[in-house]
């Protein structure tokens, strides 16, 4: 069902586009600045080197990023959010907001969220 709605219903649209575990940390650190794949994946440790690559050429495919290639050796290439990703980082700032107050609601409530976590990963996966 989600196939025949991408491209019609924004929701399932946004969804498809957001599916990587790490494409809105990603999203997140491309807003603050223009950055390098070593520095990106730095930012990111946990993020192995393959899955970034895999994210990257995912969200350049999809107009989210760009990838900028200087032709110097040794090579140099840059990632940036396109024009499109920049539309982005109202829904980044918003995101942060709420999940700042979700923050606020574990610790009101006595939560750890590690396991908040688990219940809502259903997996055990860490970020």
């Amino acid at each position: 069902m989600q196939k025949e709605l991408f491209g019609i219903c924004p929701f399932v649209t946004a969804q498809k586009l957001l599916t990587g575990k790490w494409t809105l940390l990603i999203m997140r650190n491309l807003s603050i600045r223009t950055i390098r794949f070593n520095e990106l994946q730095r930012e990111l440790p946990n993020l192995t080197q393959s899955t970034l690559t895999k994210q990257l050429r995912m969200m350049e495919e999809n107009g989210l990023i760009i990838r900028t290639v200087y032709n110097q050796i040794p090579p140099k290439v840059e990632y940036s959010l396109s024009e499109l990703g920049n539309h982005f980082k109202p829904v980044l700032d918003a995101l942060q907001i709420w999940g700042n107050e979700y923050i606020e609601y574990l610790k009101e409530n006595n939560r750890p969220a590690e396991k908040q976590h688990e219940l809502i990963d259903g997996e055990g996966n860490s970020f």
